[in-house]
């Protein structure tokens, strides 16, 4: 099997690395959920349907979905500079036609290729900290980068809301732009090749099966949460039976080929395993109640978008910060410490959340947002870093392919379920009631019995997740590191 090859002797400076991987995977996350916040100014705008707007996101996650498993090989094939330079050229240029776009089709196109920067930069960040830093110290490490991405979408929807409110959503876009432009400058002084290209030959024929199987996922779950016809309708089915039998036959090529493009045999290392089904259902609850909780605080609360954003910023805050010190407390203590009572912070809060009413105070929402960040951060950074420390060196372009790769899949497959939750238990609001769904101003009360709903499938999302931790064991770092490596 080619490798990739860590470059025998070189002394790496990690700080200038991290600092320009950092400032542009900032900026990306930011202006994702900032635009979030802007649909509903689109949708107006734009003159387009919630539908139509979907799609800014749909499109985003389904060009995530399809280039991050092709990102492994990737990293085989181009030096750390090239892919970097690449991935932020990529987000520039998005950036960019997104600020000057004058209507809904040019900012599609814009979202496509700000998403390809994106898909080129999130696992070069995680594969070059893997190979800059020691195992001991990568705790610490993934811990700033939790805090950069945990922080970017807290601080998105309120400075979104600030941007919308006084100038126009062309901003969320023209405040990006010169921080990428100072993190290019800055990647082409300061960044270093971490690596040896090894040139694999490209497979079309996994890319093919990569590209049906997980887009088909993304796109079938994706189009299911938009409302349209749910998931009875033929465009979601068939998606989603495409994206099935091409992952099967993707999966099964992938076992038989000697240079896999993504390797599957990753998942025989035990704690790999376990860590990357942390990160799914941590996925699953972040995106979902970042979902939930924005939408009840707009049109059940009657919050603008602006104090939507403010009430949920400073959960956000506090989840960045707690990243580094949770990431230190991995380095000295490991995982299990912190994921099991973290699983059962966030499992208790988003059962007081299915609970959540009209007379629920603004300070009961803030608090409970917050403790809920905090059990994020005890779950996310220490179950990922557990996990792609038992990998071995060559194994790593394809561990944070299969990582976040699945993050995208269960992104999607949380907001799908949550909006479905949500909107079949609005509805059984009117049926149980014998209410005609005419009637607004039952809406709110409606909207609440959907949202208890949809936190009661977060709950079960926890429970899963916290038998899974159960498993879970120290990865060691020290002499005996290449023993414990091996899968069982």
């Amino acid at each position: 099997m080619q490798q990739t090859k860590p470059l025998e002797g070189k002394n790496f400076r990690p700080m200038p690395i991290l600092i320009a991987l950092l400032l542009s995977g900032f900026i990306g996350m930011f202006s994702e959920t900032a635009l979030n916040v802007a649909l509903s100014d689109l949708i107006n705008l734009l003159h387009i349907t919630p539908a139509t707007a979907q799609w800014l996101t749909t499109a985003y996650l389904l060009t995530l979905g399809i280039l991050v498993p092709v990102s492994g090989m990737l990293l085989q094939c181009f030096t750390t500079r090239q892919l970097f330079i690449a991935a932020v050229s990529f987000s520039i240029v998005g950036t960019f036609i997104a600020a000057i776009a004058p209507n809904f089709e040019l900012l599609l196109i814009a979202r496509v290729v700000q998403a390809i920067g994106t898909g080129l930069l999130l696992p070069l960040m995680f594969n070059t900290i893997l190979v800059i830093f020691p195992p001991e110290k990568r705790g610490a490490a993934m811990g700033v980068i939790g805090l950069v991405i945990m922080v970017a979408p807290a601080v998105g929807p309120t400075i979104a809301g600030l941007l919308i409110q006084n100038l126009s959503w062309h901003w969320i876009f023209w405040l990006s732009l010169p921080f990428l432009l100072i993190s290019l400058i800055f990647g082409i002084v300061s960044m270093q090749n971490i690596g040896e290209p090894t040139r694999p030959r490209f497979d079309l024929l996994s890319i093919l099966l990569s590209t049906l199987g997980f887009g088909g996922i993304v796109f079938g779950f994706s189009s299911a949460g938009e409302g349209e016809g749910g998931w009875t309708s033929e465009r979601v089915i068939i998606s989603l039976i495409v994206g099935v039998v091409a992952l099967i036959a993707f999966a099964i090529r992938q076992l038989t080929m000697k240079q896999p493009m993504m390797n599957l045999r990753a998942f025989r290392y035990p704690m790999f395993t376990v860590g990357t089904m942390l990160v799914l259902v941590c996925m699953m609850v972040i995106l979902s109640s970042m979902l939930i909780l924005p939408l009840y605080l707009q049109q059940g609360m009657g919050k603008t978008a602006f104090q939507a954003g403010l009430l949920l910023l400073p959960g956000g805050i506090i989840n960045g910060i707690m990243s580094p010190i949770m990431g230190r407390l991995f380095d000295k203590f490991g995982p299990k410490w912190l994921v099991i009572p973290g699983l059962i912070i966030i499992g208790v809060i988003l059962w007081f959340f299915s609970s959540i009413s009209l007379t629920t105070t603004v300070a009961v929402i803030i608090v409970l947002h917050t403790c809920l960040m905090i059990g994020v951060s005890m779950v996310f950074m220490p179950g990922q870093t557990n996990g792609l420390n038992q990998l071995p060196p060559e194994y790593y372009p394809h561990g944070t392919a299969i990582m976040n790769t699945l993050q995208q899949v269960a992104g999607a497959i949380g907001t799908a379920v949550a909006v479905s939750i949500l909107s079949s238990g609005t509805k059984q609001y009117y049926i149980d009631n014998q209410i005609n769904p005419a009637d607004l101003t039952k809406a709110p009360l409606a909207m609440t019995q959907g949202v208890q709903h949809a936190f009661i499938f977060g709950v079960i999302i926890a429970v899963v997740g916290l038998v899974l931790a159960l498993f879970i064991k120290r990865v060691r770092t020290s002499g005996a590191e290449a023993g414990q490596r091996a899968p069982h």
